[in-house]
């Protein structure tokens, strides 16, 4: 009898398009994980309304937007399940029994939470929404009985916090849950074209997936370097450089790297002549997502059906795990 595989859970926020951030974080690492594990991706679009919310009426056409970038890498809805969060209640379902073994010191304790609170601006006038994500995520996770999960090092306190409701709730109610293992990410950010934070829609320093050659140029060329560098000819600075970040990233010629790193740093190259290089590394990456995404594009029903049938089976599983619980648990079934 072979062995159980392996159940992940990961999915994205639907805020719009996908951008290289999200393609070496994430993206390439799923391609690899659907042919080894039983694999569920979400839509998670009530983890958007957290800080999203005046945003509904986009929420339809960013979920496509997401999903054609999914397609358009690899991810293969034959292999896995693709589903919209909000469509399988029984995930808020669980949620809303978590929250009763959660204290809420404990949530404010999770450091992305504390992080989107800072970036939002609102001081301590968040939602109870915002402030129950954490254990959103955590419903995600167990209500599919996930015994893998995929995340960066800032992520790794959700983790814990899952596990830590997972054992909580066996210690209650009789062994249910499997505790689950994060898979760290090796790349769980990726500086913005500024230079300055990761990359990030909101801090319009992106390059996307769907980029045609001529936006990917511009942003590139527009890319921070060494600020010390004011002409070709001084040596420049290689580390912690974006440029170089990205060529390390994405520029498959290691030895046109290792060149033009060696010419940087004693001052015979341009920045010019560097950037038109990565410009071309990308481009050759982004190719076939474009032209796969633009077939998608083509067949928009498509799309839709992946979805419609992914969630179906999704609530299917939802709905087989949420009874066990319930029994489990011993709540009162009139």
């Amino acid at each position: 009898m072979a062995p159980k595989k392996h159940i992940l859970v990961t999915g994205d926020r639907p805020t719009g398009r996908l951008h290289l951030g999200h393609l070496v974080g994430s993206l390439y690492n799923r391609i690899k994980y659907q042919n080894e594990f039983e694999c569920f991706f979400l839509v998670a679009d009530l983890h958007m309304l957290t800080t999203h919310y005046d945003r509904v009426k986009e929420v339809e056409q960013s979920i496509l937007e997401m999903v054609l970038d999914w397609l358009s890498v690899g991810m293969d809805p034959e292999k896995s399940t693709f589903y919209v969060q909000s469509q399988v209640p029984y995930i808020t379902e669980l949620s809303t029994i978590l929250t009763m073994l959660c204290s809420v010191q404990r949530s404010e304790r999770i450091p992305t939470l504390k992080e989107k609170i800072k970036d939002m601006g609102v001081g301590e006038n968040y939602s109870v929404g915002l402030l129950g994500y954490p254990i959103l995520m955590a419903a995600d996770i167990l209500m599919f009985k996930a015994t893998k999960v995929p995340v960066g090092e800032d992520q790794l306190s959700h983790i814990e916090l899952t596990r830590e409701l997972a054992r909580r709730f066996n210690h209650l109610y009789g062994e249910y849950f499997e505790e689950p293992e994060p898979i760290i990410s090796e790349t769980s950010r990726l500086v913005g074209t500024d230079g300055d934070r990761k990359m990030s829609k909101s801090l319009n320093n992106c390059i996307y997936i769907s980029d045609e050659p001529k936006a990917v140029q511009k942003s590139v060329m527009s890319m921070f370097t060494d600020p010390n560098r004011i002409r070709a000819d001084i040596p420049g600075k290689v580390e912690g450089n974006p440029v170089f970040i990205y060529h390390d990233a994405f520029n498959k010629d290691l030895e046109e790297i290792e060149d033009l790193k060696e010419r940087y740093l004693k001052g015979k190259v341009g920045d010019v002549e560097v950037k038109k290089k990565l410009t071309s590394a990308i481009n050759k990456i982004l190719e076939p997502f474009i032209e796969k995404r633009k077939e998608f594009e083509s067949r928009p029903d498509e799309v839709k059906e992946i979805l419609h049938e992914g969630t179906k089976r999704a609530k299917k599983v939802a709905k087989e795990n949420m009874n066990e619980i319930i029994e489990k648990m011993g709540l009162y079934i009139p």
